[in-house]
């Protein structure tokens, strides 16, 4: 019965679901203010949204509209881009010292002078979070990086994100931000893609380099859990945004858009997120009409 309770003082929200609402990235005092937030089912993530993807009703909001650093959720508007400009897939692309994270000073097993396909740089991006990868698509943009990431602003703009800033192409940079109203919007247009619901939901993959075969895995350890029916996934994590999750997947008898920020501790967002699906579980299936897209 308390879950029921719940879903009804949730409907409220869907009036303000991709209302373009700013605020400001938060600090150390901000973000405590986000955690207090009302939240019944006390999530871990500061930031949570969970709408059904066919409707648009909002099931559950917890500061929907704060803006905050996003880290690797970036890479789903990196490959959007990148499949929207119609690129050559197995063009092969080589990575270089440009590549080279000097935001974190993150590791890559991705050598400066290693060659990959566009492909295996979209899937190591979308699958493994490979921040020299998704470096290495925006480089190649046609107009160089600079390019790619005036796209990515502008696909944000036409998709009514009026929240969100990307600065580079792997999410390292804090100055990409985003709400959790505009990520909806974002997966929403990025499961369209074949390619980028197969590559995000992979559970490994393998590559060629000068030093033998790579062997890489999926960041989101939700995809090998069979009660899970992930469509398209995208982790993300850097000090500022904490860990962020977002999904399009199937619980029960509804397709979700699920997105979580600011989540501390590394399993946090995964737990946050199984709780999300007894939560949709738990409530009777909706009898409303859907709206057709």
């Amino acid at each position: 019965m308390i879950y029921k309770a719940l879903l009804g003082s949730t409907l409220l929200a869907f009036s303000m679901v991709f209302s373009p609402v700013v605020q400001a990235a938060p600090g150390q005092t901000e973000r405590a203010h986000l955690k207090q937030a009302h939240d019944p089912l006390s999530l871990n993530s500061s930031v949570a949204l969970v709408a059904d993807a066919d409707s648009l009703e909002v099931l559950y909001a917890k500061n929907p509209s704060a803006v905050l650093p996003i880290a690797s959720i970036t890479k789903i508007m990196t490959v959007v881009v990148t499949l929207e400009a119609g690129l050559d897939l197995d063009e092969v692309i080589t990575i270089t010292t440009d590549d080279i994270d000097y935001y974190k000073n993150t590791r890559s097993r991705l050598k400066p002078g290693s060659e990959f396909t566009r492909r295996e740089l979209i899937h190591l991006a979308l699958m493994a979070s490979e921040n020299r990868a998704a470096s290495a698509l925006g480089r190649s943009y046609p107009g160089g990086l600079a390019a790619c990431v005036a796209q990515m602003n502008r696909r944000a703009a036409s998709l009514r994100m009026f929240n969100t800033n990307f600065a580079e192409t792997t999410g390292l940079s804090v100055e990409n931000k985003s709400s959790a109203n505009d990520l909806a919007r974002m997966v929403l247009h990025a499961q369209r893609f074949p390619l980028i619901r197969q590559f995000s939901t992979d559970p490994q993959f393998s590559v060629q380099s000068s030093k033998g075969q790579l062997n890489f895995r999926n960041t989101n350890r939700l995809i090998k859990n069979k009660e899970w029916d992930i469509q398209v996934q995208k982790t993300g994590f850097i000090n500022e945004a904490g860990r962020c999750l977002v999904m399009k997947a199937r619980v029960g008898d509804r397709n979700l858009v699920i997105v979580l920020l600011d989540a501390l501790g590394s399993q946090a967002r995964f737990a946050d997120a199984e709780r999300i699906r007894e939560y949709v579980m738990a409530v009777a299936p909706s009898t409303a009409a859907y709206a057709t897209k």
